[in-house]
């Protein structure tokens, strides 16, 4: 593991400094996986612009997606 450091709301940081180790060690496996899937979530919209880019640069417009959509 390795540490960061956040900027966070001061009532946030003190509420974290305050309780039991193991309720920060829950906390911060909570938040590990939020960032784990919001990274997935970052690289799955970059990767479907470029598909969506490469689509339209090859000519495929929304109308014709859509057309081929409702055949």
């Amino acid at each position: 593991m390795t540490t960061i450091s956040l900027e966070i709301d001061s009532d946030v940081a003190k509420a974290f400094q305050l309780s039991e180790p193991e309720q920060q060690q829950k906390i911060q496996i909570l938040i590990n996986q939020w960032m784990k899937e919001a990274i997935n979530i970052s690289k799955l919209q970059t990767t479907m612009d470029k598909l969506s880019d490469e689509a339209e640069a090859n000519g495929l417009t929304p109308e014709i997606l859509e057309s081929i959509l409702n055949e």
